[in-house]
């Protein structure tokens, strides 16, 4: 008996794999910029995705949820996992010790998830070495006014450590044509900012090159 044509290819569509594509998305840009806010509106969105949790040797702040925030481990343990290649970088942050567990990408990416992982410009450029084919976007203000408004709200730096954080951020915007895209993060709009960061991630599951991003 002949099978039939119109269903011979049962779990694919033309001979192509229905399998899950998982993509590693890097957010970055200056400080203040709303890019954990945005992290927030996807997932309010509906999107499911693994976000990223570092490592640090600090102890949790209040309100802070280990495994949620961070993964609070000491300093021995921390140690361990330098020793034994755990992490896929890691620096000294005010005297205490940060980084990325390798299991934070692996994980997820087994299981077919997609990963977001936040990181400052400068830790861009390792991620994108340690992780191939990993989209980046820069996350920025419509304006250096707004940048500054948003670091006002937040009622954590002095006028002195604003005008530092924003000088800071005229040196991270010359990295801009290092990244995939940029999306402007405008006031009062994370929805539409959210709605962006979910186009571009549709966009790169249905690349005809799509490769899944391997760890080094």
């Amino acid at each position: 008996m002949k099978s039939d044509p119109i269903h011979s290819s049962q779990g694919s569509h033309f001979g192509i794999p229905d399998q899950p594509r998982p993509i590693v998305m890097i957010i970055s840009g200056p400080s203040g910029v709303g890019k954990d806010s945005a992290i927030d509106a996807l997932e309010t969105l509906g999107v499911q995705f693994h976000r990223v949790v570092t490592a640090t040797t600090r102890p949790p702040r209040r309100n802070e949820v280990d495994g949620r925030d961070y993964h609070f481990v000491t300093l021995e343990r921390f140690a361990q996992m330098i020793e034994q290649d755990e992490l896929l970088e890691y620096a000294t942050v005010y005297g205490d010790y940060k980084g990325v567990p390798k299991s934070e990408i692996l994980e997820p990416l087994k299981r077919g998830e997609d990963v977001i992982m936040r990181v400052d410009v400068q830790g861009a450029a390792t991620m994108v070495e340690r992780l191939p084919g990993a989209i980046t976007v820069f996350l920025t203000t419509a304006t250096e006014e707004e940048l500054v408004q948003r670091l006002r709200d937040r009622k954590t730096d002095s006028r002195d450590q604003i005008a530092i954080r924003v000088a800071h951020a005229r040196k991270e915007l010359e990295e801009l044509p290092r990244f995939k895209y940029f999306v402007v993060n405008r006031h009062e709009k994370l929805q539409q900012t959210a709605k962006i960061l979910w186009a571009i991630m549709t966009a790169e599951k249905a690349r005809t090159d799509y490769k899944r991003v391997q760890v080094r």
